[in-house]
């Protein structure tokens, strides 16, 4: 199924899509290594400790790009997420650019009430974000669409990484 927008694409734009739409999941080698990051994120967000949250994204991500055979990336996490007409922005990739490398900005905090994130909403964010550079990167696709797909693949990586007690 395609979404709305779909129709406003072109012709090359609406192939890239329906590659995006037909690929529904990452498979993350030794993903359960990384419960304890996860773990340990989930409380730096409880304790609101902005830097030591950056410093584990950091971290997780590191250990998912050595598992993939994508180039490495910046991870920032801000405080309060900036706000427009648009609504809150909750995380923006910005891919590699001349010799930087891609960057992933989350925040960490709503802008309305500045109350920390949910922990499964900000670490959503982070593997929403995550799935824009493996849709460059790992699956070499010219531009990276909001798909099924691309939520299919975002929801995979957050079943390999998020263990349930």
């Amino acid at each position: 199924m395609a979404f709305a927008y779909y129709n406003r694409l072109t012709v090359s734009q609406k192939r890239v899509y329906r590659k995006s739409d037909e690929i529904t999941a990452v498979q993350l080698p030794e993903a359960r290594d990384l419960f304890p990051f996860v773990s340990e994120l989930e409380h730096s967000l409880i304790n609101e400790d902005r830097q030591k949250s950056e410093d584990i994204c950091r971290s997780i991500i590191e250990h998912i790009v050595a598992r993939l055979p994508v180039p490495r990336l910046r991870v920032s996490v801000l405080a309060v997420r900036p706000v427009g007409s648009w609504g809150e922005l909750h995380g923006l990739y910005e891919p590699a650019e001349g010799r930087a490398s891609a960057k992933i900005t989350l925040w960490m905090r709503t802008a309305k009430h500045r109350r920390v994130v949910a922990f499964r909403s900000f670490f959503r964010t982070l593997l929403h974000e995550l799935c824009h550079h493996l849709d460059y990167e790992l699956f070499l696709l010219a531009e990276s669409f909001h798909t099924e797909g691309f939520y299919k693949r975002e929801s995979s990586l957050f079943h390999q990484l998020y263990k349930v007690d």
